[in-house]
């Protein structure tokens, strides 16, 4: 019996194989029905995004998609004929924010009828997600999955022709696509998708599961993307992958993360940088390019994630704490003025007072100049998911705090130290506490708030700083 295509529910055991065929990679795959034109004509869409920077990216490629078919952007959720939740699932309590978004949403499907409600991104790729939606979310008309964008003409022509609910959501691998349209979010950042999925396999993550195997972009379609990035005026870009570190391991072809840095570095794209990076992956050639070329921004992302060799085991991290601080230290003597962050997870399954205090002592000796810090989160489908787990909320709760508290001091220590100091910051625009504050991010990444020439935003300026604080700088403008 022929399976319905319209019809295909997420399956985390085939999601989670791996094999050693080669990739496609594939450059014209965009089929828009005549039909769905002509629906178009006249409607508006609101893509909601929730998560991290490749389902920005994502979502700009959603939307890039919807204006070629020809929908325009709506200015509010009420005027939209096209709803699109763009979604996240590293956590619990971002799946509790979208299905309080679907919620809250019943009341637009209820006063227009027609109106098509599409829910996207990693939630979709997770059984639970879909059985819920399924058993009592009666207004979500279609669910595609990560491997699915490049259908999604087809799909919501569907959603508009069918009285059920349309699921398209693949397990697979993946492969590359080069022709999707997108829509930026901004006019001088860009983020740039250098690879996809991730094959660490932490026991704690979706990610493997919900975005498919490492599958990099060949050098050649990243520099022609970046090329045009800087004749259109952009001023600064993300390369982005779940461990942009292992970035051409899968290609087979000798060309590795730090060849195609030195490569983009070349475009003269006036700054360069890249998330996330995976520690075991990190080699000093890669430090090395970013101490020499001057547009590869000093900042480096180092999710730590515990300080505990247990516990890192149990995470399936790859590397001690030992070869962790080996490689921080590296970074910091190499790259002058290097600005280092990282991820941490307190109450990871049976996490001893020693394991939390081991964490802790590296947090003391690396002093970051940031952290994002977060309770463990049991993902459905993972292996962490099954561990046996005595230590109590109210344990885990304080151990946060304690790791926010430390983590705030030490990145407050690190902005004091720019206090006096000319930084480069590149101006997004007014700040959103106080219009009459300019506010941009320097070249360490850090968010700086300051005084200065409106006619600045979108270019990169000098900035002295006048006082450093927890999560941000202050400063004038000292370039007019």
């Amino acid at each position: 019996m022929e399976e319905n295509k319209y019809l295909i529910k997420p399956d985390s055991k085939v999601a989670a194989f791996r094999s050693k065929n080669k990739v496609d990679i594939i450059y014209s795959s965009l089929i828009i029905p005549n039909e769905l034109i002509d629906i178009a004509r006249n409607k508006k869409y609101t893509v909601r995004t929730f998560g991290c920077q490749a389902n920005e990216r994502d979502g700009e490629i959603i939307s890039g998609i919807l204006e070629k078919i020809g929908y325009s952007k709506a200015n509010s959720l009420e005027e939209s004929d096209v709803i699109i939740l763009n979604t996240c699932a590293i956590r619990e309590n971002a799946n509790e924010r979208v299905f309080g978004e679907i919620g809250h949403l019943r009341v637009l499907k209820r006063n227009n009828p027609d109106l098509v409600f599409a829910l996207c991104g990693c939630m979709a790729q997770q059984e639970t997600t879909i059985s819920k939606i399924l058993s009592t979310n009666n207004q979500v008309d279609l669910i595609f999955g990560t491997h699915n964008i490049s259908n999604l003409p087809d799909l919501l022509y569907q959603a508009y022709l069918s009285k059920e609910k349309i699921v398209q959501v693949y397990s697979k691998e993946g492969e590359v696509y080069e022709d999707l349209p997108s829509v930026r979010d901004s006019k001088t950042k860009a983020w740039v998708n250098i690879m996809y999925g991730c094959d660490k396999f932490c026991t704690y993550c979706v990610v493997p599961y919900t975005r498919g195997k490492e599958r990099s972009r060949l050098k050649e379609d990243i520099i022609k993307e970046v090329n045009e990035l800087v004749r259109e005026g952009y001023q600064e870009i993300t390369l982005l992958g779940q461990n942009v570190n292992a970035y051409g391991n899968d290609l087979n072809l000798g060309y590795n993360f730090e060849d195609l840095l030195k490569e983009v570095a070349k475009t003269n794209i006036p700054r360069i940088r890249f998330t996330t990076s995976h520690p075991w992956n990190f080699t000093k050639g890669m430090i090395e390019a970013i101490r020499d070329y001057p547009n590869i921004m000093p900042y480096v992302h180092l999710p730590l994630q515990s300080g505990d060799d247990e516990i890192l085991k149990r995470m399936g991290r790859r590397y001690t704490f030992k070869e962790y601080l080996e490689l921080y230290n590296l970074i910091r003597s190499t790259i002058p003025n290097v600005a280092i962050t990282t991820d941490i997870i307190v109450g990871f399954p049976n996490e001893s007072d020693e394991a939390f205090e081991n964490t802790m002592k590296i947090v003391d000796e690396c002093k970051y100049d940031g952290a994002y810090t977060f309770i463990f989160s049991p993902r459905p489908g993972t292996p962490a998911y099954l561990m046996k787990d005595e230590i109590s909320s109210q344990t885990k709760s304080k151990r946060l705090e304690r790791l926010i508290e430390a983590t705030k001091k030490y990145a407050k220590l690190r902005n004091v130290e720019q206090e006096g100091k000319i930084l480069k910051v590149l101006v997004d625009g007014p700040s959103k506490r106080n219009p009459d504050i300019l506010s941009g991010y320097s070249e360490e990444n850090k968010l700086v708030n300051f005084k200065g020439n409106p006619n600045s935003i979108g270019k990169i300026v000098k900035v002295k700083i006048l006082k450093g604080k927890a999560f941000t700088l202050e400063g004038v403008q000292v370039d007019e």
